[in-house]
C-alpha cells in the first residue's frame, strides 16, 4: 500500500499513524495537493489527501473510508471499540475531532489563501465559533472521562493529530491555555512512537 499526502493534513497523518499503530505495511509518498498538482492529478484526478494506493493498483481516498477499509482488512486490530457503550463515545469524539479539523482547515484556507479584500467577516466568525465549540466540548469530554493512552483508539489518535494541526497552523486563534486537558492528551500522544515515526511537517 502506498500512502500519498502530506503529514502536514490531519487527515493524512491520522491514516499513517493507524496503519502504523495496526502494523499495516506501507509506503508514504508526500505529495502536495498544492506543489504537485499534476503529480497529485496522475494519482487521484480529484486530488483528494489522503489517497491509498492498493496493492492491486485501486485507489480509495478520505481518511474516514481508508480507515474504515483497513479495518475490514484486519478487524482483530481495529481501532474502534466493538462494545456498544465504548463506540458510542468513540464515535461522538470522533466526530468533533473531524469537526475541529475541518474548521481548522477552513480558517487557513480563509485566511492564508483567499485574498484579504475577498474574506468574508461572518463567515470566518461562523467557522471560528464552530472550532471554538469543538475543543470547548472534546475538552469537557475529556474532563469527565479521561483518555486512556495505553488502550489508544481512534477517536484518541484523531483527537491529538487534530490539537496539534490547529495549535500549528492556527496559534493565534484560540486561548490554546483555556484546553488542559487536551494538551495533557496530545503530549502523551505525540510521545508514543507511532506519533514520533510520523511527525507533523
Amino acid at each position: 500500500m502506498q500512502l500519498i499526502g502530506m503529514l502536514d493534513s490531519p487527515y493524512v497523518r491520522r491514516v499513517a499513524i493507524s496503519l502504523r499503530l495496526m502494523d499495516i505495511p506501507f509506503s508514504h509518498r508526500a505529495v502536495s495537493v498544492f506543489r504537485h498538482l499534476a503529480e497529485f492529478q496522475a494519482i487521484n484526478p480529484v486530488v483528494k489527501a489522503p489517497t491509498l494506493i492498493l496493492d492491486d493498483g485501486s485507489t480509495l481516498m478520505d481518511s474516514t473510508l481508508i480507515l474504515d477499509y483497513l479495518d475490514a482488512c484486519q478487524p482483530q486490530r481495529s481501532l474502534m471499540p466493538q462494545a456498544l457503550p465504548q463506540r458510542q463515545r468513540a464515535l461522538r469524539l470522533l466526530g468533533l475531532a473531524l469537526a475541529a479539523m475541518e474548521k481548522s482547515v477552513q480558517l487557513i484556507y480563509e485566511l492564508q489563501l483567499r485574498p484579504e479584500d475577498r474574506r468574508h467577516q461572518p463567515w470566518q466568525e461562523r467557522v471560528s465559533a464552530q472550532l471554538l465549540a469543538a475543543y470547548t466540548l472534546l475538552e469537557q469530554e475529556l474532563t469527565r472521562q479521561a483518555l486512556d493512552i495505553t488502550a489508544l483508539d481512534q477517536a484518541g489518535i484523531s483527537i491529538a493529530v487534530a490539537w496539534r494541526f490547529s495549535r500549528e497552523l492556527l496559534p493565534q486563534q484560540l486561548n490554546w491555555v483555556d484546553f488542559p486537558q487536551l494538551q495533557q492528551w496530545s503530549t502523551q500522544a505525540e510521545a508514543l512512537p507511532a506519533f514520533v515515526a510520523t511527525p507533523f511537517e
